[in-house]
């Protein structure tokens, strides 16, 4: 059996042959013919997919797998203003047996920030925020419109950016639905689509490397030998690239206003709709705002927000000693005020640059204090997408907010329902039929007693 051929059509573009392969390779697990991992008490928990950008070209159906085959605990994947994946996250981590769950990324504008970097560098009152736990959309179309408007309004952003850079870059053009859309499995293309379509129009245009260089130094203002160092054999997309021509100061930026994005409050009611969890990305502590950390996050609670996400590498893995030390100190500092607020902490890497992690080093000296952080996280996390999937009993449901008001307490219980709860189709169909009436304590001994009887152990 040619496992990488197999492994290689986990990331096909479409999704049957994606769904097919996935059911060849879990046969190959069934007669031993694969041999994955034990599980291990790790997890990444913001995998970006092809949906939005995976660099590695990962799809829902290809990380779940990766997840399977690595023993990792869990895995959830992020893509930015689109739910186009949370299906197929769903489905196949039931399939291969690893707790999952899936959500969005997407910025919004917090007004009382205005004035402030929040965690969208150069951009004052622009906030990233995640909607964690989707396990579908939501049911009310003024959500649906708003998460239709999010979508809507970065490809336009992105349609508006083509049309500065390819007059800056004549004679290289790249037409948006011809040349980036196809790069895209459902039309949500981002900034890295659009790098790799110009990346192949200059290589179309310029076939000697030295005139691609010399085309590349002159339109970004930089030496040749910068350009060779950053453009490879292929296209892709190259940070050099982006921050010349994208980013603040380049030809194809417009500085974001008030009515950039849509506002924080409106995109945390349709998060709240669909029965999801908003949390706010933590960046790096290097911002005002992230500065005033206890100021921002007791607002961000006020409006809704119900856990941070932090990704590990850019708060450790830091060449400059001085700033490393500064990073970590701001983590370590984060992590105890999260602590303090009852706030759970989704820790992951997105793998939407090439060089990033699969998973991060959690024996780095700086996250091994926040090991049980990661699983609480993961338990926390799919306990809530797990109940919200088979009972309608999520975080945010009615009958989490009347029985467990309180953020610890709610907190609690969905860590317990994670933990206890193991992955699968099989289990998941039996816990609809579960009673729920009652308060926590009676629905998770009914929800025990269902496991059981299904003859499920919690394993990881």
């Amino acid at each position: 059996m040619d496992m990488a051929h197999i492994e290689e059509r986990l990331k096909h573009t479409e999704r049957d042959v994606r769904t097919k392969a996935l059911d060849e390779v879990m046969v190959a697990c069934s007669a031993g013919a694969v041999t994955c991992a034990p599980v291990q008490r790790v997890a990444n928990l913001h995998c970006h997919t092809a949906y939005s950008y995976n660099a590695y070209g990962h799809t829902p159906t290809s990380l779940a797998w990766l997840a399977r085959r690595e023993g990792w605990y869990a895995v959830a994947t992020v893509d930015f203003d689109v739910l186009d994946g949370v299906q197929e996250t769903l489905e196949a981590c039931d399939r291969v047996g690893v707790r999952g769950a899936a959500g969005l990324e997407t910025r919004t504008f917090l007004a009382e920030f205005q004035d402030d970097e929040i965690n969208s560098p150069g951009e004052p009152g622009v906030c990233y925020l995640v909607g964690a736990g989707f396990v579908g959309p939501p049911e009310s179309q003024e959500a649906l419109d708003i998460l239709a408007q999010m979508k809507h309004r970065a490809q336009e952003r992105n349609r508006d950016l083509v049309a500065r850079v390819n007059a800056h870059l004549a004679p290289v053009a790249i037409d948006y639905d011809r040349d980036v859309l196809p790069l895209t499995p459902a039309g949500n293309a981002t900034e890295r689509h659009i790098l790799v379509a110009y990346d192949a129009a200059a290589r179309c245009h310029f076939a000697e490397r030295e005139a691609l260089l010399a085309f590349w130094a002159d339109r970004l203002g930089v030496t040749q030998a910068a350009v060779d160092a950053a453009i490879g054999d292929e296209p892709a997309p190259s940070d050099l690239v982006r921050a010349k021509l994208m980013k603040q100061g380049g030809v194809g930026y417009v500085q974001p206003g008030p009515e950039t994005f849509p506002l924080l409050d409106d995109v945390v009611a349709a998060i709240v709709a669909a029965g999801a969890m908003p949390i706010y990305p933590w960046l790096d502590g290097s911002s005002a705002a992230e500065d005033r950390s206890e100021e921002l996050l007791t607002l961000l609670i006020g409006k809704g927000v119900v856990g941070l996400t932090i990704i590990p590498e850019r708060n450790w893995n830091i060449a400059d000693p001085a700033v490393r030390g500064t990073r970590v100190e701001a983590l370590h500092t984060v992590m105890a005020l999260a602590r303090r607020l009852d706030l759970p902490v989704v820790f992951g890497t997105e793998m939407n640059k090439p060089g990033q992690p699969l998973l991060d080093d959690w024996d780095a000296e700086a996250l091994v204090p926040y090991r049980e952080d990661l699983i609480r996280g993961a338990d926390w996390l799919y306990g809530h997408t797990v109940l919200q999937r088979a009972l309608g009993l999520g975080y945010q449901s009615v009958w989490a907010r009347t029985h467990l008001p309180a953020r610890s307490e709610r907190n609690a219980f969905y860590i317990r329902v994670g933990q206890e709860i193991p992955p699968g189709a099989a289990l998941l169909e039996r816990l609809r039929r579960v009673d729920t009436s009652g308060g926590p304590d009676s629905v998770l001994e009914r929800l025990l007693r269902a496991r059981d009887r299904w003859m499920i152990r919690p394993w990881g």
